[in-house]
């Protein structure tokens, strides 16, 4: 019988681009590169859709019009000036210039076009000092996107959030905070159905929230022309990545005119949003001075945040932005869920106003930033009967007044890139029918408690456990380690601990000092 050979799994198209692309990178920082590679991503994109358009007037006797900006406007197509189309570029990438000519087409192509203002890098290929040769060879790599391919699949989206991903785990601790992973972005949009009015995020980083927002009504065959997004970003570079990443998937969008730091500088001070979806900087310290912001308007009726932490400040931020009927999502350390002093005070202000829906307890290993296991808060401004109708979601919602759903998912996800943990389709199906069923009224629910994963529990449990929004305080306990040591049931009591001390140094020496005593000598 003769042998059969086995056939070679070939690799998806954008790991094939990502490998070649990163083979270039040389000696270049990986926070600097992806806005070389994204950048080239962008001009070829833009370019291609241009030279659609340029062919499309004239094969329909519009031939005069080709050099008239409106020709293309009218479409959502930029206009590229020659010396800023991907052909020109390609022509010259063997020039010793190219780096300067790339920079001149991103400025031309900024100057023409009024909504990318702000949106591409400055000076930037000429000043990084990526070798004439490796940039050649880059863009031939670039050059192999055929992004018109295919009009019913979004394939230099597909590539754009693939390489996000991956700068993302290349930069990782202390870096990476552009991207919030594609898993937990996706579970928030299923978790609160962004389906229709706008939708805000005040810390945007490179726009994934509201990409993630869009693929969700197409999912649902709803109408994109039901939203409106907004949204701010403080770091200049990641303002530019997440302009870049609407325009290329079409999506009109106010960021704010630049990148600004949302509570010293707010530019959406008047918006009421619909949705909110966000994945704030964890722990963030001396995010005000002390004799500033003390009488916000958006702290008015609670205590004013501490400064030495600002997950309070981002809640009560949110809650200051939401409409009448506004629903929020958004992440945050574990810490936030107890502590005393003016954050007790703020959370049971917040409890004792019935805001607070739902406290999600996610998987360790989530984040490319940290490893710890954190937290998905759901806050809902209306927890009464509404309705949901759109596309081809109806339902009837009674949200349960006075209660909050708890829920514990640290053994529910799965391994990603060897070292990480994500949500696959169906769990976050699953995660979301938890939460939709237990918002009917309680004579339509299908909702259960269940051990080791969710509890609904009256604010007369919470209040009794003085307000304290710690899961495991709720859910009764399951063992899942029946099958796993002593010492591994060690390191995980350990993470608990640190995750819920918000990581602060001194905490963590204590702890560590304790566990050596008792034999374990355990690394972060």
């Amino acid at each position: 019988m003769a042998k059969q050979t086995k056939q070679k799994q070939e690799k998806p198209f954008e790991e094939s681009l990502w490998d070649a692309a990163n083979k270039l990178r040389g000696s270049v920082e990986s926070s600097e590169y992806k806005h070389i590679v994204l950048s080239l991503i962008f001009l070829k994109f833009i370019s291609d859709t241009f030279e659609k358009q340029r062919q499309k007037l004239i094969d329909t006797g519009y031939e005069k019009h080709v050099d008239a900006v409106p020709a293309y406007a009218k479409d959502n197509v930029f206009y590229l000036p020659e010396e800023s189309r991907w052909s020109f570029i390609q022509q010259n990438a063997k020039q010793e210039d190219i780096a300067l000519k790339i920079d001149t087409a991103l400025n031309t192509i900024e100057k023409t076009n009024k909504s990318l203002k702000g949106a591409l890098p400055d000076n930037y290929f000429s000043r990084l000092g990526l070798t004439a040769s490796k940039l050649a060879a880059l863009i031939d790599v670039i050059n192999n996107i055929d992004t018109l391919a295919n009009p019913h699949e979004d394939i230099v989206g597909r590539v754009y959030e693939y390489f996000l991903s991956k700068f993302a785990i290349a930069e990782g601790k202390g870096k990476g905070e552009f991207y919030t992973p594609k898993s937990i972005v996706n579970l928030i949009a299923e978790l609160i159905e962004p389906y229709k009015g706008k939708i805000y995020d005040p810390c945007c980083g490179s726009g994934g929230m509201f990409v993630q927002s869009v693929k969700f009504i197409e999912s649902h065959k709803g109408s994109t022309k039901d939203i409106s997004v907004y949204g701010q970003e403080y770091t200049s570079a990641t303002y530019k990545l997440a302009k870049m990443n609407l325009a290329i998937r079409g999506i009109s969008g106010n960021l704010g005119s630049v990148a600004a730091d949302t509570f010293n500088k707010d530019q959406h001070e008047d918006l009421k949003a619909d949705f909110i979806m966000a994945n704030p900087p964890f722990n963030q310290k001396a995010w005000r001075a002390s004799d500033e912001l003390v009488d916000d308007y958006r702290w008015d009726g609670y205590e004013t945040p501490p400064t030495s932490n600002a997950n309070y400040a981002w809640i009560l931020h949110m809650v200051s932005k939401l409409s009448e009927n506004g629903v929020a999502g958004f992440i945050l350390s574990n810490g936030a869920l107890s502590g005393d002093g003016a954050e007790k005070d703020i959370r049971k202000k917040l409890i004792e106003n019935d805001l607070v829906e739902a406290i999600i307890i996610l998987p360790m290993k989530m984040f490319y930033t940290t490893d710890i296991s954190v937290t998905l808060w759901i806050l809902n401004k209306n927890k009464k009967v509404h309705k949901v109708s759109h596309g081809d979601l109806t339902r009837h919602y009674r949200s349960r007044e006075g209660e909050i759903l708890f829920m514990d998912l640290r053994k529910h996800g799965e391994p990603f890139e060897k070292k990480y943990i994500q949500f696959s389709n169906e769990k976050i199906i699953e995660i979301a029918n938890t939460l939709h069923s237990w918002q009917e009224s309680k004579a339509d629910s299908k909702y259960n408690n269940i051990a080791g994963y969710c509890y609904s529990a009256t604010k007369e449990d919470v209040v009794a456990n003085d307000y304290s929004l710690v899961p495991s305080k709720y859910i009764e306990f399951k063992n899942h380690d029946e099958d796993i040591d002593f010492d591994e049931k060690m390191i995980q009591i350990f993470n608990d601990f640190t995750s819920l001390l918000q990581q602060e140094e001194e905490s963590k020496n204590e702890l560590l000092s304790v566990f050596k005593e008792l034999g374990y000598e355990i690394k972060l």
